[in-house]
């Protein structure tokens, strides 16, 4: 049996009706499916895949973090669901539908998952939209969740079911775990210090970046003040939401990456960063200091690493306020660099310690009234940015071909009314953008701006030299081809 981490725990502790830590992905097939076939998929591939058949086993009064135990029978008529859309089944129907769909909570009673296929898009395609709870998933492990459906079968791995912990062995280490909370206090002190200037909310301490520089053992990239500036992205969410999506040309995104010399993900992040400009443009608030963005790191396969959710979050700064595309791209790959750089040297257990450091009973009323105070007096960040690498091959579901896969992903009241997570397949990026209806309810305005961001960027192409005896003109239409 596996326990949930502290970390897993606090995806559960400060869910409320508004924070809610659903996340997910619509993947658009190229035809028709039943329910009965999914269902059928699923039932097949259940044992290779803990996250859909495990539920929750509280602990007797709150006393330790939740466990993990099989479920003795998946109901799979409850989890997976159907929904038509009206003609014409158009992106923003689908986008509408994802969105309610994604607002509600899970039943902690059950499995924390449900799937639903989606009939009625154009084009005879259908949808597949599959939430699952962050205490059962990271961004990495929600992917493996989909491959479960995928052709051919993965290679199966044997797995002993999990069966619920006895009340003693659960008693025990609920007093083994409140007897270690110091220790992981002192632990996480220790390795915070040098890297308190990177880390949201403890940044904007009086005296942070100071006590940074005198307790690393070797230099570090300074940072800049990472002060979120108030927009209108900023403020409690509310417990509805909006969802919209796009893709845009992984070749084009390659060519803006190799003449200017930076990375795919410095390219995404510009991108992200012109769009907000735009639409911060649109509604006259533009503020004169940057953005700050939240940035997931994975910490798979580091030392220190535990089961579970393993990743942390960095901050960023996002340059909003420079006009000029292209500066903007130099000033986001530098800003990236630096937080590379302070990622690889950041221990990866570090907000383990954090969420081990206070008793399981008190958690979630801590983990609730913070997140509150934070998004009502200074939030850290303005929005969350995910780039998630993912298989350049085409997919098939049953039969049917993963024409794209679009992240839905979590909102708080701490990081912002927009997250935009990024999925690279098949050679495209398929973005979603998960926001808050009250705070950004003109999501579908984004996948235009990602579009003339790129735009912007795309290097001018190269003129080729003409024979001799001849000049090319500009009306020449051989004048100018692709670089």
């Amino acid at each position: 049996m596996r326990q949930l981490s502290a970390l897993d725990a606090q995806f559960l502790n400060f869910e409320t009706d508004t924070n809610i830590a659903n996340i997910g992905g619509l993947a658009v097939l190229g035809k028709d499916l039943s329910r009965e076939k999914i269902q059928h998929r699923l039932a097949e591939r259940m044992a290779a895949v803990p996250q859909l058949r495990q539920r929750l086993v509280r602990v007797p009064f709150g006393l330790d973090h939740p466990y993990w135990a099989d479920d003795g029978e998946v109901d799979l008529d409850y989890h997976v669901r159907e929904r038509t859309l009206p003609a014409p089944g158009d992106d923003a129907q689908l986008g509408e539908q994802v969105a309610r769909l994604h607002e509600r909570r899970l039943d902690r009673e059950r499995p924390l998952w449900e799937m639903y296929l989606i009939h009625g898009l154009s084009c005879g395609r259908c949808g597949i939209y599959t939430k699952v709870h962050h205490a059962a998933v990271d961004g990495l492990t929600g992917a493996e969740v989909l491959a479960a459906l995928m052709d051919p079968a993965p290679e199966a791995v044997a797995r002993r079911p999990q069966a619920p912990p006895a009340l003693w062995h659960m008693l025990a280490r609920s007093a083994w775990h409140l007897a270690a909370n110091p220790m992981h206090l002192l632990r996480f002190a220790g390795e915070a210090l040098p890297v308190l200037d990177q880390l949201p909310v403890l940044s904007r301490l009086p005296g942070a970046s100071s006590l940074s520089r005198l307790t690393r053992p070797h230099p570090l990239p300074e940072l800049p003040e990472f002060a979120a500036p108030h927009t209108p992205l900023s403020g409690p969410v509310s417990s509805r939401r909006r969802y919209a999506f796009a893709e845009l040309p992984l070749k084009e995104i390659k060519r803006v990456k190799n003449a200017f010399g930076v990375t795919v993900n410095d390219v995404v992040m510009t991108l992200v960063a012109s769009a907000l400009r735009r639409w911060l443009l649109a509604h006259a608030a533009l503020p004169e200091a940057p953005l700050v963005a939240g940035v997931p790191f994975s910490v798979r396969g580091r030392a220190g690493a535990n089961e579970g959710n393993q990743v942390t979050i960095m901050i960023t700064q996002l340059p909003t306020q420079v006009d000029d595309p292209r500066r903007r791209l130099e000033l986001v790959s530098e800003a990236m660099r630096q937080i590379k750089e302070r990622f690889a040297l950041t221990p990866a257990r570090l907000l383990s310690d954090l969420s081990a450091s206070m008793p399981a009973a008190l958690n979630g009323l801590a983990d609730r009234a913070a997140l509150e105070l934070v998004g009502r007096t200074t939030p850290p960040l303005n929005v969350v940015v995910s780039n998630i690498p993912g298989p350049q091959f085409p997919l098939r579901i049953a039969g049917a071909g993963l024409l794209a896969h679009y992240p839905v992903s979590v909102l708080t009241d701490a990081s912002g009314g927009l997250n935009i997570t990024a999925f690279s397949y098949n050679g495209r990026l398929d973005i979603g953008l998960t926001a808050c209806r009250k705070l950004v309810p003109d999501v579908w305005a984004f996948p235009g701006y990602l579009h003339e961001a790129l735009d912007d960027l795309k290097p001018a192409p190269r003129r080729r030299k003409a024979p001799p005896g001849r000049r090319l003109r500009d009306t020449d239409p051989s004048a100018h081809a692709d670089a």
